[in-house]
């Protein structure tokens, strides 16, 4: 998308995004039991508790949804821009999505294995086939997909309950992390190759459902070009806000409750399903909230100094992978299940504040940021301009 047709609130709203997805991508680099069916039993303090309980209630299951949202409604932007510069969509957009697996394959292989880009890749096929669907069709399609997965996890926890069968701890799996992110570089590497398309796998399957269904309600957005006209649903937006607001908070606490107190058995994963029926309303309170804020004057600051961050959104979500490997791994100072969760927590601000002031600066010189250059340059078959005249 040329940069005189960006939409500050699209950007403002992804680099919103990218500080929850910070906040939750660190605990896979900082604990090694992150993701497994065990807490952590070095955080036993009410402090340790409290963090790990509000990294879930507010940030958890509800961030790679608002990217997911963000992903659908930006690709009615690049069909807008396909037709601007007169060039077919559908070969555009394959060699968007093949550039993005690419990228993303190789950010999960050397940096991070836990990455969403391949499956945003991958399901971004789906949407381009769906591209003409209208935004009825497209948001019916959203709400089965979000009630059918969220009933299914339910009654796998019920199954699981009345088996009571309860998954085992995986201390394997944690003293293998714990040993890799703390020994050389190369420990580290082996640990993101080997264990990339285990996760993929395992991602798509807890979280691919969701992301599709959040695809098809920024599709159905950008079909009614609602960032380009907030004003004219103001009614609508604060209705949303009333409804989905107290229902995705009591999902999300009951999510929360789950993953803190009673980790690895059939109330988690009930939870989880109840999650996922819940996340998506409490992430579209975010979207409304976001731009019902970006209206105000202060907003509006807030708005400019987010902006940079979501347009430079691949870049910086690659550069959180980098910076947190530093920290956390063979790659730098190998700090994983070293720090305290209120630690942790402080860590995030500081790498966000970092990268939206690098943000900022590389864009009074630069088009687009070093990610963006290079999936541009796949999209369109050509050389962009790198620098700013």
């Amino acid at each position: 998308m040329e940069q005189s047709n960006r939409l500050l609130n699209i950007d403002a709203l992804r680099g919103f995004a990218l500080l929850g997805i910070l906040a939750v991508n660190i605990w896979a680099f900082a604990d090694p039991y992150y993701t497994t069916t065990q807490s952590n039993p070095v955080y036993v303090s009410g402090v340790d508790q409290a963090v790990r309980f509000s990294i879930s209630l507010f940030f958890e299951t509800k961030f790679y949804l608002l990217f997911s949202f963000l992903f659908g409604y930006s690709f009615t932007l690049q069909m807008a821009s396909a037709e601007r510069a007169e060039r077919a969509f559908f070969p555009r957009m394959l060699r968007r999505q093949s550039g993005l697996l690419a990228i993303g394959l190789a950010h999960g292989a050397c940096l991070y294995y836990g990455e969403i880009l391949s499956i945003y890749a991958l399901l971004g096929l789906i949407l381009l086939a769906c591209r003409g669907f209208p935004p009825g069709r497209a948001a019916k399609i959203g709400v089965v997909l979000v009630v059918t997965m969220g009933v299914l996890w339910i009654l796998l926890g019920i199954a699981a309950m009345t088996q009571a069968a309860v998954m085992d701890a995986d201390l394997t799996s944690a003293n293998a992390k714990r040993a890799a992110f703390t020994g050389d570089a190369m420990a580290t590497l082996n640990y993101h190759a080997t264990h990339l398309l285990e996760t993929i796998a395992t991602l798509f399957m807890l979280q691919g459902p969701s992301a599709m269904a959040m695809f098809f309600f920024g599709l159905a957005a950008g079909r009614i070009r609602f960032f380009e006209n907030p004003a004219l649903y103001n009614m609508h937006t604060q209705r949303i806000f009333l409804v989905a607001l107290p229902i995705g908070i009591v999902g999300a606490l009951t999510y929360a409750l789950a993953t803190t107190y009673a980790p690895g058995g059939a109330y988690e994963i009930i939870a989880f399903g109840l999650g996922q029926l819940t996340a998506p309303l409490l992430t579209a309170s975010y979207v409304v909230a976001a731009v019902m804020l970006f209206r105000t004057k202060p907003g509006q600051r807030i708005e400019q100094a987010l902006a940079p961050m979501g347009k430079m959104a691949l870049t910086n979500y690659l550069g959180q992978s980098l910076l947190l490997g530093i920290l956390f791994t063979g790659y730098g100072f190998g700090l994983i299940d070293r720090l305290s969760p209120l630690i942790v927590l402080v860590i995030v601000p500081f790498v966000f504040a970092i990268q939206l002031l690098f943000s900022r600066w590389w864009l009074k010189h630069h088009l687009y940021g070093p990610g963006e250059w290079v999936l541009r340059a796949i999209t369109i078959a050509a050389i962009p301009a790198w620098r700013r005249n």
